[in-house]
Formats: C-alpha cells, sequence, structure tokens
C-alpha cells in the first residue's frame, strides 16, 4: 500500500531516498508511465505502447521493460543497464500531488511535491539527502523537483496530444507472437500501436495540422521505438542461456 503525504522540512528533515536501481527497491516493473515530451529519449532504449483505459476510453504512453508482470529486462546485477531511465521512475518515491491555493478565496488547485512514505527507498541512514541541515533543500531534491516539473507539464501537453490520436484514429491494437530460443512461445497483447497505415492515410491538412502543434514528431517517434521489441525478445534469450 502506498502512503503519500506532503513533504516538508519539519516532518522529513533526516529523510534519505536510497536510488540504487535492484528489484529489491521496486524497479521490477513491467513498463513504466511515459508522455510524449519524452518520446525521443524513450525510443532510444524502450518500445512504447498505449494503454487504453476501459471505462473511460483514454489512453495512456508506456515505456515497456519486459515481457510479463514483474519483469524488468533492464535490471542485472550492476543496476539498470540503459542509457536512459524514464522521468516517472527516476522521480520515485517523489509524485506530483495537488492542492487548494492557500488564502485567495478561490477553489484553484496547484501542485505539490508528495512522498511516498512505505516505498522501499526511504531512510534515514543511507542514500542521498533531501533537505540540508538547516532546512533547504539538497541539489538532489532540486533535480527531482524539476523531473516532477517536467512530468506534469508532459502529463498537460499530452491530452491534445493523445486527444488527436483519438481523433485520426490512430491507435490500434495489437498482439505479439514470440518463439524465444528455448521453443517455448510467448504472446504480447493488451496494449495499441500508431497505425501507420491510417497515419500514411491522413490528408495534407490533417498531417500540417499535427506537426503545427508539435504533434508529429512523437507519433514517429513511438513508432521507431518499435525496433526495441527486438530488445526485449533478445534479452529475454540471453537470460534463458540458449
Amino acid at each position: 500500500m502506498a502512503n503519500h503525504v506532503l513533504l516538508n522540512n519539519v516532518d522529513h528533515k533526516d529523510l534519505r531516498i536510497i536510488t540504487e536501481r535492484s528489484a529489491r527497491y521496486g524497479d521490477n516493473v513491467r513498463f513504466g508511465l511515459t508522455f510524449s515530451w519524452e518520446f525521443r529519449n524513450v525510443q532510444a532504449c524502450y518500445p512504447i505502447v498505449f494503454s487504453k483505459n476501459p471505462e473511460s476510453g483514454s489512453f495512456t504512453a508506456l515505456a515497456m521493460f519486459g515481457f510479463e508482470e514483474g519483469e524488468n529486462l533492464f535490471l542485472d546485477e550492476e543496476g539498470w543497464n540503459a542509457s536512459y531511465i524514464p522521468m516517472t521512475i527516476e522521480t520515485k518515491p517523489f509524485l506530483i500531488g495537488l492542492q487548494k491555493s492557500a488564502g485567495d478565496g478561490t477553489s484553484d488547485v496547484e501542485p505539490v511535491v508528495h512522498i511516498d512514505m512505505d516505498n522501499p527507498r526511504i531512510s534515514d541512514s543511507e542514500g542521498e539527502p533531501v533537505f540540508l541541515p538547516h532546512g533547504g533543500i539538497s541539489e538532489y531534491l532540486e533535480s527531482i523537483n524539476s523531473k516532477l516539473h517536467t512530468i506534469h507539464n508532459g502529463y498537460q501537453g499530452d491530452h491534445e496530444f493523445l486527444s488527436a490520436m483519438t481523433e485520426h484514429d490512430l491507435l490500434e491494437s495489437f498482439v505479439l507472437d514470440v518463439e524465444l530460443n528455448d521453443g517455448s512461445q510467448n504472446r504480447l497483447s493488451g496494449f495499441h500501436t500508431i497505425n501507420e497505415d491510417r497515419l500514411r492515410g491522413l490528408d495534407g491538412a490533417a498531417l500540417a495540422s499535427l506537426n503545427e502543434k508539435g504533434l508529429l514528431l512523437p507519433v514517429y517517434m513511438a513508432i521507431a521505438s518499435l525496433t526495441n521489441l527486438r530488445t526485449l525478445i533478445d534479452r529475454r534469450n540471453a537470460l534463458l542461456g540458449t
């Protein structure tokens, strides 16, 4: 269970965060949330797929790390073996929360930093300090705050991106059947990708509109990322030793 609380330099003055990458600290995850602004970096390492909420019909972008629940094929004895780690993974156990603006009589909300106090990275004796001895924020927390700000803005911007994907019917469900070197059959399903035929079928006005809004580049980044499915297969085969 998560235990999200508002971060502050009184209750959390001695807080430290273990930054080592391993399954014992929760990195054995099949995928991580991402957003279109991050696709350029994510596509260098991971397949980008989309998950559809069956109730709302809305989509979420994901960076995929493995084929099965609890599998991260980028984890090894030395840590996370990839040149880039998605920001939503890097910033854990911190997250953005929303609270009402204080004292202005309005119902506006503002983003604030929360922390999951039940996360295994939490420590009071090892890892990176969150606050300085006299209450100021550490360089580590400054870096986290910057990433959280980028994530928050990225999610806000993704409303337009994902709405455009739905408007032009560019997302389709897909199934990937994989035969591993040991002869076992595996199926990846339940996700969506960009339909390249529909993308090619868009008229000039639609393509120009997507480009002007900065939405065409992440489309191509998501398409290019699927070459990394081969990377996942190769890493799984390497674990099998076959």
